[in-house]
């Protein structure tokens, strides 16, 4: 395996591993850690977007980023499920009247 194939796949798991400590902070009600981690999440998905068009995958490595992708799917559809009610809550409330804290 050559180094940008290797970079990438680290790239996609550290991105899985972000995704997973937003979870967390989720399930703790620590919205301002999640936004913290998001944006770093930001930052690996715009390096993998430049290294995504460089390498090219083996079949196995790309069963392992198959398999990273679907964790972060899942941890991404568990933590819009924990912010659901709090987004609900706040489009229901007359724009004039939000005093609901954003922490």
């Amino acid at each position: 395996m050559d180094k940008p194939q290797l970079d990438l796949l680290q790239c996609y798991r550290a991105l899985e591993e972000l995704s997973a400590r937003m979870l967390q902070a989720a399930e703790t009600d620590d919205w301002d850690r999640v936004a913290e981690l998001e944006g770093a999440c930001a930052v690996l998905i715009e390096q993998l977007r430049a290294q995504a068009n460089e390498a090219e995958l083996t079949p196995q490595q790309r069963a392992e980023k198959h398999r990273v992708m679907l964790a972060i799917l899942r941890h991404d559809a568990q933590i819009r499920a924990l912010a659901e009610p709090w987004l609900d809550a706040w489009e229901n409330t007359p724009p004039g009247s939000r005093s609901l804290s954003l922490h």
